[in-house]
């Protein structure tokens, strides 16, 4: 523990260095953060005092980390409201659920297809359903499409995704550790969840009054210390109730978005959203051992990444329809959120833990890293792609033929 600050330093400064060279390049940093978490880590090199190996700041990086998506998710919630939230909640439960469905019955083919017994295959369904909301977090604000008409529903499915996440985790734990699964505990676990999300949006509307004369603080540092106090409360009381603790982190910013404080509150969170942010993506990268991503487990997880991707856009299209939006911001619900990262990783640390095939962990970092390295780069060329898409499958002709077709029926009762 001697050099713990300077193996902290050494790590900023990789990081650091990783994010000039993307910027020099013109490409999106979360993939340089990631592969030169990857570069080190256990695997790597000592010399001298320069300790790449982050053995003894490991447990602080990550922590580090998990800060940085509380951030992220925080933020995105300040850049968009929950009143927006709630008066889309029909098409979004219908989107979520679209999504969920299309992506999870995909993976559990995928298992299937690739020949893994019954337990392995649930695995991987979850795997490869539930979307990294700490990458889309990032994307959304980096591209700043905060105020597109389809992040509403990317919002959406991403709390979705997490009720449905605290439900399978229930379910598969059940599975795999005990071998059975209480079904009333499982939906008592789920309802609990929806009840304290859909009760925090509501009485923090309701508390928003209240909330905007208590934050009438002058100082600038007692502003700091209760903005953060109310995001580290929500968000860590959130987890003892099986709500991911980011969600908590959004649900915080949705509510205080509402406030007359929301600007002095994002310039406040800006610094500590890029910095500890970044560090999560280099922690996320210090988890992944190169050295297990060959064999089997490339050439599953490529398979898994054609999958998702087909699944994602598919899902995207028909979320984003239900929702009366128009083609091109459907698809790009599906390029946004195709992004996989930490609860991927929990699904097969889950399996590590029920002693299930040992390929499923190697898998799992493989599809992680080329989705989490991927994703970015769809959601930036997302406009080409649509364009490119749309000249095979006539997206906005049929589109403006729907439209066409509805009108006509009412012109005709009139």
């Amino acid at each position: 523990m001697n050099h713990i600050v300077f193996e902290v330093g050494l790590a900023i400064a990789l990081v650091a260095l990783s994010g000039l060279l993307a910027e020099k390049f013109r490409f999106s940093v979360i993939p340089f953060y990631i592969l030169v978490g990857m570069a080190v880590g256990p695997h790597a090199f000592q010399i001298w005092h320069l300790d790449f190996r982050f053995i003894e700041s490991a447990a602080l990086i990550e922590f580090m980390g998990r800060i940085g998506v509380l951030f992220l998710l925080f933020y995105l919630g300040l850049e968009f409201s929950v009143g927006r939230l709630v008066k889309a909640g029909k098409s979004i439960v219908t989107g979520g659920t679209i999504y969920i469905l299309i992506n999870f019955s995909l993976g559990l083919v995928l298992g299937w297809g690739l020949g893994f017994p019954l337990e392995e295959i649930l695995v991987v369904a979850g795997i490869t359903t539930i979307s990294s909301s700490a990458i889309v977090a990032k994307v959304l604000v980096d591209l700043k499409r905060t105020a597109n008409p389809e992040t509403e529903m990317i919002l959406g499915i991403i709390m979705f995704e997490d009720v449905f996440l605290a439900v399978y985790i229930s379910i598969l734990s059940g599975l795999v550790l005990s071998g059975s699964s209480s079904l009333g505990g499982v939906l008592l676990s789920a309802l609990i969840a929806l009840v304290y999300m859909l009760g925090l949006l509501i009485v923090g509307r309701k508390l928003v009054p209240l909330l905007n004369k208590a934050l009438n603080i002058r100082s600038g540092e007692l502003f700091a210390l209760v903005i953060f106090a109310i995001l580290f409360l929500v968000a860590g009381f959130s987890e003892t109730i099986h709500v991911a603790e980011a969600i908590g982190a959004l649900l915080v910013g949705l509510v205080l978005a509402e406030t007359e404080h929301v600007k002095r509150i994002e310039k406040l969170i800006i610094p500590f959203r890029d910095f500890f942010g970044a560090i999560f993506f280099f922690s996320f990268g210090l988890t992944i051992d190169p050295r297990t991503l060959g064999g089997n487990a490339l050439w599953y997880s490529l398979a898994a990444v054609v999958v998702t991707l087909l699944g994602n856009f598919i899902a995207g299209i028909l979320a984003g329809r239900s929702a009366g939006l128009s083609p091109r911001a459907s698809s790009n619900i599906g390029l946004t959120i195709v992004s996989r990262g930490e609860f991927s990783i929990i699904m097969a640390n889950l399996g590590k833990a029920g002693g299930l095939l040992a390929i499923l962990q190697p898998f799992a970092a493989m599809y992680v890293l080329i989705l989490a390295i991927l994703g970015p780069l769809l959601t930036k060329e997302s406009k080409w792609i649509y364009r490119t898409l749309d000249k095979v499958f006539k997206f906005e002709s049929r589109h403006v033929k729907r439209k066409a077709q509805k009108r006509t029926p009412a012109s005709e009762e009139q």
